[in-house]
Parts: C-alpha cells; sequence; structure tokens
C-alpha cells in the first residue's frame, strides 16, 4: 500500500505528461509567491469577461448600432473578432510547449498566432497578384502598394573627389541608412534564437552570398564590395551576434550544443547533416517581423530537442511542423506572383559558379562518406 499523498502526486504528474502541461507538473507552492497566482486556472472568469467583451463589440444587445454601420467595416470587424475568438482558445486550451517562461500561455498564444498566419497565407495562395494585393489593402491602407527600389552599388567609389560638400558621401549615405539598424537587431535576436557562434558566422556569410546571388532580381542587392563585407558581415552583422551572445551569457540563457556531423549515427545522416550546415535558417535579412521571431523561439529549441533525442522513433514539435508549412505556403505565394515581375536571367558565369560549388560538394560528400564506410568496415572486422 502506498500512501494516498504519493498516489495523488503520481496521478497529477501523469496527468500533466498526458495533457502536454510539463509545467503543472510542478506544485504551485513550489512557484514564486509573487507568480503563483499567474499559474492557476481560470479559464471560467476570462469565457465570462470574454463574453461580456463579445456583447459589446458587436451591438447584440443593441442592434441599432451594428445595422448602422456599412458592409465593409462590419466584414473587418467580423474577421477581427474571428482571430481573436481563435487566439482566446488557444491561449486557454491549446497545447503548451517546452518553453515555461516567461508564462506558458504566451507560447500557446504565439501557437495561435502562427496558425492564424498560416491560413491566411493559404487563402493568399489561391488569388491573383492583384486580387491578394487589393485584399491587403482591408488590412491596412499603406498594404498593397509598390515598394520603390533602391540600388546599393551604382557608385562604389569610397572617395569621390568631384563631389565638395562631401567627398565621401557614398560612405556616409550608407553608414546612416536604415538597413543598418536592421542588420544590428536581425542578428541580435537571430544569436538569441541560435545561440551557437560558429553557425550563426556561417549564416552570415551566406546570407551575403545569397544577396550577390540573386541582386539581379532585386536591386536592394546590389551591394559594393565594402558594404558588404566591412560594414555587413564584419562590422554590423559582428556586433549584432556579440550582442546577442551576451544577452544569452546575461540572462544565464542556455546555449545550443547542435549535433555534431561525428555524432551522427549512420553515413546518412552525416551527409543530410553536412547538406544541412550549408542552409540558412531564414532567407529575410532586411526587417525582422514581430511575429516570425516569436514563432522562431520555440521553433528552434523544438528541433535542437529533436536533434538531441536518441530515439528511434521521434517527432517534431507542432511550432517546427507550423513553421516548415508557413515556409512552403510562402514559397508557393513567391513562385506564384513573382512570375513577369524578374525579367532580368541570371548571369551566366553566376549559374557556372553555383553549379561548380555543387558539383564540388557533391563529390566531397561522396569521397567522405566513402572513405567512411572503408574505415567502418576495418572496425568492424
Amino acid at each position: 500500500m502506498e500512501p494516498n499523498g504519493d498516489r495523488r502526486v503520481r496521478r497529477r504528474d501523469h496527468l500533466a505528461q498526458k495533457n502536454g502541461d510539463a509545467y503543472l507538473s510542478c506544485s504551485v507552492d513550489e512557484l514564486d509567491p509573487w507568480t503563483a497566482w499567474a499559474y492557476k486556472p481560470r479559464t471560467v472568469s476570462l469565457l465570462f469577461i470574454g463574453a461580456c467583451f463579445l456583447i459589446w463589440a458587436s451591438g447584440a444587445l443593441d442592434p441599432e448600432i451594428s445595422e448602422s454601420g456599412d458592409l465593409v467595416t462590419s466584414v473587418k470587424r467580423g474577421l477581427w473578432a474571428m482571430i481573436a475568438v481563435f487566439l482566446a482558445y488557444c491561449l486557454l486550451q491549446a497545447p503548451s510547449t517546452v518553453l515555461i517562461r516567461p508564462h506558458p500561455a504566451i507560447w500557446r498564444l504565439v501557437h495561435g498566432m502562427a496558425v492564424v498566419y498560416l491560413v491566411a497565407l493559404t487563402f493568399l495562395l489561391f488569388q491573383k497578384r492583384d486580387d491578394a494585393r487589393q485584399f491587403m489593402k482591408f488590412l491596412h491602407p499603406d498594404l498593397g502598394v509598390e515598394l520603390p527600389e533602391r540600388s546599393y552599388g551604382a557608385d562604389c567609389r569610397i572617395y569621390i573627389p568631384e563631389n565638395p560638400s562631401s567627398r565621401f558621401k557614398n560612405v556616409y549615405e550608407t553608414l546612416f541608412d536604415e538597413f543598418v539598424l536592421a542588420h544590428i537587431f536581425g542578428w541580435w535576436g537571430k544569436a538569441i534564437l541560435i545561440r551557437n557562434q560558429p553557425l550563426l558566422w556561417v549564416l552570415s556569410i551566406g546570407f551575403e552570398l545569397m544577396e550577390f546571388t540573386f541582386r539581379h532580381m532585386l536591386p536592394n542587392f546590389n551591394e559594393c564590395w565594402w558594404d558588404s563585407i566591412i560594414l555587413d558581415i564584419l562590422m554590423c552583422n559582428w556586433f549584432g551576434i556579440w550582442a546577442g551572445m551576451h544577452t544569452v551569457r546575461y540572462f544565464d540563457g542556455r546555449t545550443y550544443e547542435w549535433v555534431g556531423i561525428s555524432r551522427q549515427p549512420n553515413i546518412i545522416g552525416k551527409v543530410k547533416r553536412t547538406l544541412g550546415q550549408f542552409t540558412p535558417a531564414h532567407w529575410d535579412k532586411d526587417e525582422w517581423l514581430i511575429l516570425w521571431w516569436l514563432i522562431a523561439i520555440p521553433t528552434i529549441r523544438e528541433y535542437n530537442s529533436y536533434l538531441q533525442d536518441r530515439k528511434p522513433v521521434k517527432k517534431v514539435g507542432a511550432f517546427c511542423w507550423l513553421s516548415l508549412a508557413i515556409c512552403i505556403v510562402e514559397l508557393l505565394i513567391c513562385i506564384k506572383f513573382g512570375h513577369g515581375l524578374y525579367p532580368k536571367p541570371m548571369p551566366k558565369w553566376l549559374v557556372i559558379f553555383w553549379l561548380s560549388i555543387g558539383a564540388a560538394l557533391v563529390l566531397f560528400i561522396l569521397i567522405w562518406s566513402w572513405k567512411l564506410q572503408q574505415s567502418y568496415s576495418k572496425k568492424r572486422r
């Protein structure tokens, strides 16, 4: 016979693991008294508050007010209310993730926002390009308008003698551009997410190579050599990575040890790991959307846990699945809406360059895998 108290504790831990709420496995008494109140469920109270808010916002008790508005306003309010109800449900009832700070409810809310974003992208995928632009205006009047492009590589001279007002005009304009802050804060955020300095440097150089590859498509990617190498990589990206890693260490954050090539159990795993080393985690460096940054925090944590797991049958987390699905739909939207927008073909020398790099990489992996296989065969003998 076991004591009733131990039986209740064991049953409570089992229910917590079954529901995916790992943070509930610890007793509320073990938490800080100032924050323990936040971990007690208040679903019924919030349901009552939400119902009162819907009554006030929809005008259910005063139909004359709701009938006085136009159709567009009513549809907008209805869509936002529908999203708010779904996010409220996710806040209270969605499964918790591996992150419990600052509160599991926050990451449940982010999970709901990711689902809404994925559904909205799927809707846009089935629209025409012009119709999709007009639809974006319903969300905000400034959206749906083609933005002007600016080339940063038209004049790459550092010293301009014929300009008496400012002979270093190109350098000054580049230093005080808004993309300088975008680089710094972007890589500060990436460092907090990835938390591995060698991998961050690989991605930093890889991003500049991607800009160099696709500069024939977007003028913003056309940069001078000193802008890409000195200003972007060696100054802005370095400072952002340095500040991000120091932020992690200041808050005693956990640095991520990504699974190395030598720890992969078989040849296929080593080849997949090698190829994955050269793929960037994100393709957008100009601006870091707040939503993607919030989604990426639990995504990278789940992916790191997935790599470290030694179980024979593994399953990626919900945020990993959502992030991959969002990237797929975003890629399909870019392919569908990008027809005819980039008439300039990629230069032949650039195609030959990347084909040569790809062929050399594949040849290296094949030779390396063959040598590893030979060494394993000798060890077994």
